[in-house]
């Protein structure tokens, strides 16, 4: 017999009166699965575990203690080769930058075992795009940990809290640290050789963990990955009184000029080499000169600085001598209709506007990012076996626009100081960074002045080693330069493992 409409909604009127039960408390969801990869002929058997970890905080109230009390849930994936020594078996952390990027470029492009096929400039990948093996993984040398920050990938911020308060310079670091931390002790270590990979702004924060995890945990690091490094932004911000970038990028563009035609047949070395000097030297002077300079002093530096960047003479001078980067990228090939990339300054594409100065597109993202987004979204769940009906965040705008830098109001956002710190603290520990000649974003010669700054005797300068590629920022996009890197990185971690 039915129930009639008194009875519905007396029956109601009890549900609602009734309290709700209490949210369960978020727990790890880690997923473990086995799989094999063969390199130069050798079976690897290996363990992935990839899910989200919970971090905690201990709260205190009024001086009691309160518990540990779960704030974020952070988006894992390690692997681990099996049946190797824990105590000689290498294990690398890596992550890349934005801020507000997943760990996915570094992950499917050069140091995981599988990776996305996005192809290159000249053959990007079309839809529906597909995955193949790594031979070139750094899994061969060293158990891979990848992180994505809160708000990037899976990562979260439990329920009532704020995802604003990891989305700044100190609490990510401190937040990224807690991962290592915790990924080091629950699998038993902490007598592993350690590594940190950063990309981007991921080297900065790599940097900055170096120091933080030395003081905090006394957890001291075998070496650093720096791949497409900025540790100082100043070198790279083209604020108002910061005349620094406008040398410092200058061997990039002549570099992106190069590869489009505006050299000739000189090499790129010649090229490269006579842009350091003119960056170095006389580009400054005449940068601090200013209304100092005489009509013939000026006219020489407009010629010399067209002539690197394949810019007119007009253009240069116009701009006062100071060519700000993506002006940069949409005047060199202004009359034939095309902006090149700022990531990687090989990319080219269509701009609808002539007039614009910054373009609707970076073509050297657009091109791949769909590649690397089928690719993941697809391992994920086929291969790493983990369900999860969030959207997998691969570069969020919202946390790069919304980051603090609160700790260095007033002052450039540098970890010179820090890492400086930490290499003199531990003199052991060793810095491998990766420079790609056509990134536009951190190019390698505002790289090279700041690793000159960092304040360590010059015994420890042998320490930091350097390493080139024909390519962009990620550089492993390029099909040689992930070939060159691979080995460069694996050489590094064998190196610098101390066993």
């Amino acid at each position: 017999m039915p129930e009639t409409s008194d009875t519905a909604a007396k029956s109601t009127a009890e549900t609602d009166t009734t309290a709700p039960e209490s949210q369960a408390e978020p727990t790890d969801d880690l997923v473990t699965t086995r799989h094999s990869i063969t390199v130069k002929r050798r079976k690897l058997a290996y363990t992935a575990q990839t899910g989200r970890i919970v971090l905690r905080k201990e709260v205190l109230n009024d001086g009691t203690f309160d518990g540990h009390k779960p704030k974020a849930e952070v988006h894992v994936t390690a692997y681990t080769l099996d049946g190797a020594d824990p105590t000689t078996r290498p294990v690398t952390f890596a992550f890349n930058g934005g801020p507000g990027s997943s760990s996915i470029w570094l992950h499917l492009g050069v140091l995981g075992p599988r990776r996305a096929v996005a192809g290159d400039v000249n053959a990007p990948e079309p839809p529906p795009y597909g995955l193949a093996d790594n031979p070139d993984t750094l899994l061969t040398h060293s158990d891979l940990v990848f992180i994505d920050p809160v708000s990037t990938g899976y990562s979260r911020a439990v329920d009532g809290e704020k995802p604003a308060d990891y989305h700044g310079f100190t609490p990510d670091v401190e937040s990224v640290g807690e991962v290592i931390r915790l990924w080091t002790s629950r699998n038993q270590r902490w007598l592993s050789p350690k590594f940190v990979a950063g990309e981007s702004y991921g080297t900065l924060r790599a940097a900055a963990l170096a120091a933080h995890l030395q003081s905090r945990h006394a957890l001291y690091l075998n070496g650093l990955l720096l791949i497409s490094s900025v540790l100082d932004m100043g070198t790279i911000r083209f604020t108002e009184g910061n005349d620094l970038p406008y040398s410092l990028f200058v061997p990039t563009y002549a570099a992106i000029a190069h590869h489009h035609g505006k050299h000739g047949d000189r090499e790129l070395s010649d090229v490269l080499a006579e842009a350091e000097e003119f960056a170095s030297r006389d580009l400054p002077w005449a940068l601090q000169r200013g209304a100092r300079l005489d009509a013939d002093e000026r006219a020489e530096i407009v010629a010399k600085l067209a002539e690197l960047t394949g810019l007119s003479e007009a253009y240069v001078d116009r701009v006062n001598l100071r060519i700000e980067h993506v002006r940069f990228f949409t005047e060199l090939l202004r009359d034939e209709g095309l902006v090149t990339g700022r990531m990687d300054g090989r990319f080219t594409t269509w701009e609808p506007d002539g007039g614009r100065e910054h373009m609707s597109d970076d073509a050297s993202v657009s091109r791949i990012i769909g590649a690397y987004s089928a690719a993941f979204n697809h391992y994920v769940r086929a291969e790493l076996e983990y369900g999860s009906d969030l959207p997998y965040e691969i570069l969020s705008t919202e946390v790069n626009r919304a980051w603090s830098y609160s700790d260095f109001e007033g002052r450039a956002v540098s970890v010179v100081d820090s890492l400086s710190g930490a290499m003199r603290e531990n003199p052991h520990l060793k810095v491998h960074v990766a420079l790609g000649r056509y990134d536009g974003a951190t190019p390698y010669y505002a790289a090279e002045h700041v690793i000159a700054q960092l304040q360590i005797p010059d015994q420890l300068r042998e320490n930091v080693e350097t390493a080139y590629y024909p390519a962009g920022h990620m550089m492993y996009v390029h099909p040689e330069s992930r070939v060159q890197q691979g080995k460069d990185l694996a050489a590094f971690v064998k190196s610098a493992s101390n066993r």
